[in-house]
């Protein structure tokens, strides 16, 4: 079956297209089999809610495809989407999230699965108990389950003895999160040029922009495997793609180059501490080629209190930042 995106085709022999339902799991795949089929089996055991899982997997190979077609086929609740072009984690699920009809978008890494079979139930709940969320973050558990994975930690260090509880933030981790489809459709999709990396921190900008809240809550929670196959290393585009994607966000929300000096100094400081000056460097000069075409925001009163209150006030001092954030030795070594 072909459909809008001509890079796509669909493997759907038995799907219910139902008119209603409660929630879209989108999940994309590139290998990773085993860890992707039990991500699939996780999705299938959630209870007490109507959900369809959406699977779009980019470029794996003709084995793990055949695998996933014969997990798929006769289950009347799964859609799988097989392209040969990576569209990067944004593209892949603007996709997903455009032809799902749920009332709310759940996304889960396919080396993830959810703590238990209520996550989704639970979640749905508290978008319903607080009209004003857009999108809530999910806690990220280590591959053995008995605590928050500290590498996956996309929040302030400050918040991280706060793991379990609920507080407002300003982004969510990609690997489990849900989004209100009411959002989704009023904020638009992510920026599919930002590819990886940071997508979330631009999608929840524009939510907070539009006087939406952003929630993590730690009682939802999912097991993170973090498989290393088929991931963006640091030493393989993902430190380029973290600088420049940074800064460009930055952009667009009307720093300018002067306000963002200490930054790139930080950046480049950062990239020679973990021998990454090269992608370091690439990524700033990227950021300034790319921004001539870019047009700017400004920021209202709103969203500048949002910020503050939620995201700078825990950060700390400037030195405090430039010291966790900027020139600390990382384990950027794969």
């Amino acid at each position: 079956m072909r459909i809008e995106n001509q890079y796509i085709t669909e493997f759907n022999t038995y799907y219910d297209n139902a008119a209603e339902y409660d929630a879209d799991i989108i999940i994309l795949s590139m290998n990773r089999l085993n860890h992707t089929l039990t991500a699939i089996d996780s999705a299938l055991r959630q209870k007490l809610i109507r959900t369809r899982i959406l699977l779009l997997d980019q470029g794996s190979s003709s084995a793990t495809i055949s695998s996933l077609r014969r997990k798929v086929s006769g289950c009347r609740t799964v859609r799988l989407f097989e392209t040969a072009k990576n569209l990067g984690v944004g593209g892949g699920r603007n996709f997903l999230s455009s032809i799902g009809q749920g009332r709310i978008i759940v996304a889960l890494d396919n080396d993830a699965l959810f703590d238990d079979e209520y996550v989704i139930r639970n979640t749905l709940n508290l978008f319903d108990a607080q009209p004003e969320l857009g999108a809530i973050g999910f806690q990220l558990l280590s591959g053995e389950g008995n605590q928050t994975d500290e590498l996956c930690w996309g929040y302030p260090s400050s918040l991280k003895s706060h793991c379990n509880e609920r507080f407002l933030t300003t982004t969510f981790v990609g690997a489990g999160h849900a989004i209100r489809r009411t959002t989704w459709d009023q904020v638009g999709e992510y920026d599919k040029n930002l590819f990886f990396t940071w997508e979330e921190y631009d999608f929840c900008l524009r939510a907070i922009a539009r006087q939406w809240d952003i929630l993590y809550d730690g009682s939802l929670r999912v097991f993170h495997n973090r498989a290393s196959e088929e991931r963006v290393h640091w030493l393989k585009g993902r430190q380029r793609l973290f600088v420049r994607n940074r800064l460009l966000i930055a952009r667009k929300w009307g720093h300018n180059w002067a306000s963002l000096l200490p930054r790139i100094i930080g950046y480049t400081i950062n990239g020679a501490i973990n021998r990454q000056l090269r992608p370091t460097l690439a990524g700033i000069l990227e950021a300034i080629r790319e921004d001539k075409n870019k047009s700017k925001q400004k920021m209202s009163q709103h969203m500048r209190s949002y910020l503050q209150k939620n995201e700078e006030q825990h950060r700390g001092s400037f030195y405090r930042r430039i010291w966790l954030e900027l020139l600390k030795t990382t384990n950027r070594k794969n």
